[in-house]
């Protein structure tokens, strides 16, 4: 992956009459690199991907390709392609002749378009007897291959995907996950990927977006969002977390109505009474026992329990609130359901996020 900007936002805004449905989108999106936007129905992340494919027009601000401006340029003359979720492929038509489609919009020779053809199902590592099969004779992931085939005959800049695998089933979606950055891998391509979906987002990307209202909240790698998220929205939307209200005492020393704080744990980066919250994951949280010792520490009982296969998930409620603990399953405590226990956590294992 370039460290060099191939695409670039610059104040862009999308109003619908008079809804705004982008707020003036800053972005860079580098060369070669995988990058995906996430973020819940209405954040407006499918908006984005139509005005940077070309579907739609913005209403202010400009889109960058290589320094020049292609916002005012036809989709259809723009050097990217887009694998959509329904794929879009022609059911009456062959394996190879859905392939060649762009390559015969484009006139290329028959011969070049079939060579091309059997070249784009060896990448996608689909037999080459293939090119004669009927596509409704596919299954789901063959068609998903069949149509990054065809989005790859062109040879584009940019490859753009709308939630192409959020109709598949569960195994199926988790193996093409895994073949889709293997693929970007091998092709050196730009990926712009939107999902809702946050573990296809750290699985495949190189950076995250996450979106809310219009507006980016945070870009980031999965790991930075996941551990140092920039506000309370990011944070539950990467997961399971448990935020407690925090008040910076001294400016170096942070005080909570719910948890026992070590007099020697300094991790305020709050001026003086200021207020926030301090995250720590539910992997982060442990039982407590006689002889351990923790920077943060509570009383709860345990509240319900749930097997999530290699890991338990507890309920715990203290403080009035529901709070979450995850173990792996040899730790497994019998009778839980209504049991006093202490939770601890390290100052190490948590992240404080201001201007709560």
């Amino acid at each position: 992956m370039s460290d060099i900007a191939l695409l670039r936002l610059r104040g862009v805004v999308k109003k619908f009459g008079g809804f705004t449905a982008l707020h003036g989108i800053d972005l860079d999106i580098r060369e070669g690199e995988f990058f995906t936007i996430v973020g819940p129905s209405g954040s407006g992340k499918s908006t984005m991907i139509r005005l940077l494919v070309g579907m739609d027009d913005i209403s202010a601000g400009e889109i960058m390709l290589r320094d020049q401006r292609i916002d005012q340029t036809p989709a259809n003359l723009r050097p990217t392609c887009m694998v959509f979720q329904s794929l879009a492929l022609f059911p009456h038509m062959s394996v190879g002749q859905n392939i060649e489609f762009p390559l015969k919009l484009r006139k290329d020779s028959p011969a070049k378009r079939r060579e091309r053809a059997l070249e784009l199902l060896d990448l996608l590592r689909l037999p080459r007897t293939y090119y004669d099969k009927r596509i409704s004779q596919c299954s789901g992931g063959e068609k998903q291959r069949v149509a990054l085939a065809r989005a790859l005959a062109f040879d584009p800049e940019i490859l753009f995907f709308d939630e192409p695998l959020s109709a598949l089933d569960y195994r199926l979606r988790k193996a093409l996950e895994k073949e889709l950055k293997d693929l970007h891998v091998r092709t050196g391509k730009t990926f712009v990927y939107i999902t809702h979906s946050l573990e296809e987002a750290m699985v495949m990307s190189d950076r995250i977006a996450i979106m809310k209202e219009g507006k980016i909240e945070q870009i980031a790698v999965a790991d930075e969002i996941y551990s140092a998220p920039v506000s309370r929205f990011v944070a539950e939307f990467m997961g399971e977390v448990n935020l407690f209200d925090v008040i910076s005492v001294d400016g170096e020393t942070l005080q909570s109505s719910a948890l026992t704080i070590s007099n020697d744990v300094t991790q305020s980066t709050l001026p003086v009474g200021g207020k926030g919250l301090l995250m720590v994951r539910p992997e982060d949280v442990q039982f407590v026992g006689s002889k351990d010792h923790f920077d943060y520490v509570l009383e709860g009982k345990i509240h319900a329990e749930y097997a999530l296969g290699s890991r338990i998930q507890y309920e715990v409620e203290a403080d009035g609130k529901i709070l979450t603990v995850e173990t792996l399953r040899e730790s497994r405590i019998k009778d839980s359901e209504g049991l006093p226990v202490t939770l601890g956590f390290n100052a190490s294992k948590t992240h404080l996020i201001g201007d709560a």
